[in-house]
């Protein structure tokens, strides 16, 4: 059986350590210490784990189809008078999305900006967190 360190954890979900941390000690996630006292994780219960997190994503009050959300910071926006290109790094994902001008800056989207890749099939809509 896969058994996982917390930093190999937090680079498969895409968050830190501190967060896989926080998972572990409230009980979201089953972890076991080894005689010299790290925390390993099983791929089984790691692999659950993410599934749940994936069909729960958490702050969506929005129901729509697409599965795939990245949440992350605005790195690079360039415009011109009818679209704009956006650059989101979500944790090791550089996500890159051509949107009109008129909904980058109803989104108020620039570099430092929270913002939400979610994809489905080749499309991908950005988002800001409410």
């Amino acid at each position: 059986m896969n058994k996982f360190k917390i930093g190999e954890a937090a680079h498969l979900l895409g968050v830190s350590s501190d967060m896989v941390r926080r998972w572990v000690d409230s009980g979201e996630i089953d972890a076991h210490r080894t005689h010299g006292g790290h925390r390993l994780i099983n791929g089984d219960d790691l692999a659950k784990f993410a599934q749940k997190r994936a069909n729960d994503p958490s702050g969506s009050e929005n129901s729509i189809s697409a599965r795939n959300r990245f949440t992350g910071l605005v790195t690079r926006v360039i415009k011109d008078k009818v679209m704009t290109q956006i650059e989101i790094q979500a944790g090791p994902h550089r996500i890159v999305s051509l949107i009109s001008t008129e909904a980058a800056e109803d989104l108020e989207l620039a570099p430092g900006a929270l913002a939400s890749a979610v994809i489905k099939s080749t499309n991908v809509v950005i988002e800001r967190p409410q």
